[in-house]
């Protein structure tokens, strides 16, 4: 129901009926024409099933981000750092702003002048996507008819060119953890081997327990509910991988097998990856002590314990699922056997139902990565790693179906 109401000699407005029960009201309408064929267009949008009501996006951001943040089911660690982009940047310039009033090129004009103080291509690109995100659920909710911020806007140039990840030959991964173990210790240098060989993100591997590691099968398994360990705000919990499809098996090549068997024996941890006190190893800590002086070199220190020599600078340590999934490549693996070992989906619908990766695929697999361990353990010389990793056989290849 909606209707027209005389304000003055010249004004007019439009009264409404919410959908709470109350009336809502819209001004300034010079002539009752004009607020009659409004409240016409009311009533006919009410019928369609499209109607906004006006007064909902005079809602502020902040008092969005309320009801948004309590609906949002993604990862901890995903929602720890929306919380942080939050409160340091997109509420302190947006929160006090009605949901209707945003535009898109304010958006625009806020993400350049932010880019203008230094921050990070990156940073800006995801501050904006989360006050996309944020609209575009407005925007399903009905409070506001569309979302204004786009990722890409016809005039925005795109400032930076895409960067290729770095990543690492056998021979390399090898060099990076043989420092590694001279750094920080053997545990953090089989860590490194395994992320290379079977592709898995880190928070997988930290979160691997030993009742879902089957040497005698040769699988990782990764769980679904408590598949991957997950550090939030300095605390840690076991929680679903990155997504549904991580959630999987992984084979293990021959030579993995005997490693992980000589590492598990060295603690009595539940966890197969753990420091040598034992604990849990955090990301940064990992990266500052392991990754960057094993991969970068520490020639900028003057008299550092361990001398390291440059072998992949910039080399983090998802390069190593990077590393894993371009020497399938070369090795002609389908691109299917690649998807479901790394926990990915197919862009296209139809391949990713209508493909499968059945045992004859996936002995070719364990093959070309058994063959680049024996290849490169043959002709890299190393010293920190322990003479019990470098056997080369023979082996028997387990593959399950």
């Amino acid at each position: 129901m909606a209707w027209s109401e005389q304000r003055g000699p010249n004004s007019w407005r439009v009264r409404y009926e919410k959908d709470d029960g109350t009336l809502g009201s819209v001004n300034g309408f010079p002539k009752k024409k004009a607020a009659d064929d409004y409240a016409d267009s009311i009533k006919t949008d009410k019928r369609k099933g499209i109607w906004i009501d006006p007064s909902a996006g005079k809602l502020t951001l902040e008092e969005w981000s309320v009801d948004w943040l309590g609906a949002l089911d993604v990862a901890a660690n995903t929602e720890s750092q929306y919380r942080s982009l939050l409160k340091h940047h997109i509420l302190p310039r947006w929160g006090h702003t009605a949901l209707s009033d945003i535009t898109t090129s304010g958006v625009a004009t806020w993400a350049k002048k932010v880019r203008a103080r230094g921050y990070a291509d990156a940073t800006v690109s995801t501050m904006t996507k989360v006050l996309s995100m944020m609209l575009a659920d407005a925007t399903d909710d009905r409070l506001i008819p569309a979302n204004p911020v786009r990722t890409r806007r016809r005039g925005q140039r795109r400032r930076t060119k895409r960067t290729e990840r770095v990543w690492a030959t056998p021979d390399q991964v090898v060099r990076i953890a043989d420092h590694t173990a001279a750094l920080v210790g053997p545990w953090a240098a089989a860590l490194q081997i395994t992320a290379a060989w079977t592709g898995a993100r880190w928070g997988e591997l930290c979160g691997l327990q030993r009742h879902n590691t089957h040497l005698d099968d040769a699988l990782l398994i990764i769980d679904p509910g408590i598949g991957a360990l997950h550090e939030v705000n300095g605390h840690f919990s076991l929680g679903p991988p990155k997504t549904a499809e991580s959630a999987r098996t992984i084979t293990l090549p021959p030579f993995l097998v005997e490693l992980l068997g000589h590492h598990l024996a060295s603690h009595d941890s539940p966890f197969v990856f753990v420091t040598a006190e034992n604990e849990h190893p955090r990301r940064s800590n990992f990266s500052r002590r392991a990754m960057r002086p094993a991969a970068d070199g520490n020639h900028h220190l003057t008299d550092p314990a361990i001398r390291t020599h440059p072998v992949k600078p910039g080399l983090t340590f998802h390069g190593f699922r990077h590393s894993h999934k371009t020497w399938l490549i070369e090795d002609n693996i389908p691109e299917i056997t690649q998807s479901r070992r790394l926990g990915h989906v197919l862009d296209d619908d139809i391949r990713q139902a209508y493909s499968h990766s059945g045992p004859v695929l996936e002995r070719r697999l364990i093959d070309a990565l058994q063959d680049r361990w024996s290849a490169t353990i043959t002709n890299t010389p190393t010293t920190h790693i322990p003479e019990t990793w470098r056997a080369r056989g023979p082996f028997t290849l387990r593959v399950v179906s």
